[in-house]
């Protein structure tokens, strides 16, 4: 057994090259590239100026869709909205006018469609990060977010070379990067300024 083990490691090690990892680099950044041409920016617009009205901005997405708006919902931060992850403790209610940020590949993750159905309930604007259009998440939505990127379970591989929601993972935090980075330079803001809101308890 410890010697077929050994075989099979020797075998992928052999696999493991430059070129092979250069080869995985340009699919990625290829795939990223088509998302940014087929992303239709006057939404993400729209949604920037939602953000900035809002009294409060909150951020919902399980697994990886999540850790990807945690990165975000710090940006939204460091241009001084008031921010929240949701499930975290000291999370408040949501209220009208406020937004929340919401994404599912699929639109159908119940977590993430039952919290924007709450937040519509209760005045808030919902921001949805999709993939499908006709989704149940879309439908709560004020504005749909749509990212042409592959669905978690494209096994075939006709949308995306990577594995499950890899790129669309990958996009909302390239694309909500760019939506703070446009809210940054739209205010004249200076990244020293931006910085005296870091974290200093780390």
């Amino acid at each position: 057994m410890a010697e077929k083990t050994d075989t099979a490691h020797r075998i992928l090690s052999e696999k493991l090259n430059p070129p092979h990892f250069n080869y995985a680099m340009k699919i990625i950044t290829g795939e990223a590239e088509r998302v940014r041409k087929g992303v239709h920016s006057a939404a993400w617009a729209r949604a920037g100026a939602l953000l900035l009205k809002a009294p409060a901005v909150f951020t919902i997405g399980t697994g990886r869709s999540g850790l990807a708006l945690q990165m975000a919902a710090m940006r939204f931060m460091h241009l001084g909205l008031s921010t929240h992850v949701v499930g975290e403790t000291t999370a408040p209610a949501i209220g009208p006018g406020d937004v929340l940020v919401a994404a599912s590949g699929s639109g159908s993750t119940s977590r993430v469609v039952r919290a924007a159905e709450v937040a519509r309930d209760q005045g808030a604007n919902v921001l949805a990060l999709t993939t499908a259009a006709d989704s149940a998440l879309a439908k709560t939505a004020t504005e749909v977010l749509l990212i042409p990127a592959a669905a978690k379970q494209d096994f075939d591989g006709k949308a995306s070379e990577q594995y499950a929601g890899s790129m669309f993972e990958q996009s909302v935090l390239i694309l909500t990067d760019a939506l703070f980075h446009t809210l940054w330079k739209s205010s004249d803001t200076q990244a020293r300024e931006l910085w005296r809101l870091h974290a200093n308890l780390e």
